[in-house]
């Protein structure tokens, strides 16, 4: 994804009020060779961007002063209760030095799997990202699970998932965590119904009744 940033010159709470008020977001690039540079970004068109998955977890394409640079996206700070960006952190990129980000899993065909269609199942999402290491050239924009080989009682762990070339999973110290479990469907309590009142009782209201 592209998008067009520019240079701000000032910067500091006052600053960054001011130039909200005019439709921009501040931020700044970091990283790399260069010294960190303060920008500024269009409000609306950010906020549309941030919308998108793929701003999030793939290599941008910066264009600032006419010449491109690749970025990531790090850090977004929003208002409270606003719809409103209040701060943007982009990282250089290296071809040639790994990083490590956090990209989305999106899990597929569940509906499909015997845990689901035999024994009506849930399937219960545990991880909904992962973080990876890897080149910039092998950064995946997502990671593909299929989950149509499930079955009652399964549970899907990291090392079941097979990455994509020259990407490793990062777990920080968890060895094998879980992705995903099956849950077995809650079985409902039958519905008793309530006792008949016994005969006799029912003769002695009638008794009373003809008194």
């Amino acid at each position: 994804m592209k998008f067009v940033a520019f240079e701000r010159a000032k910067q500091g709470t006052g600053a960054s009020r001011r130039l909200r008020n005019t439709g921009k977001t501040p931020g700044i690039v970091y990283g790399g060779d260069g010294q960190p540079q303060l920008i500024e970004l269009d409000h609306n068109a950010l906020w549309y961007a941030l919308k998108k998955e793929a701003f999030h977890s793939t290599i941008l394409e910066m264009e600032l002063n006419g010449q491109g640079a690749k970025v990531l996206l790090r850090d977004v700070q929003y208002h409270p209760f606003k719809p409103l960006v209040l701060h943007v952190d982009f990282q250089r990129v290296d071809a040639k030095t790994r990083l490590s980000m956090k990209v989305p899993v999106h899990y597929i065909k569940a509906d499909e799997s015997p845990a689901v269609k035999v024994d009506a199942c849930l399937v219960n999402t545990v991880v909904s990202e992962l973080e990876v290491a890897c080149f910039p050239g092998d950064l995946p924009e997502f990671i593909e699970v299929d989950l149509s080989g499930l079955k009652k009682g399964d549970s899907l762990h990291l090392d079941q998932v097979q990455l994509p070339k020259g990407v490793a999973a990062v777990t920080h110290g968890k060895k094998n965590p879980v992705l995903v479990t099956v849950v077995a469907p809650v079985e409902e309590a039958p519905v008793v119904a309530p006792a008949a009142a016994p005969a006799a009782d029912a003769k002695g209201k009638d008794a009373k009744k003809k008194k």
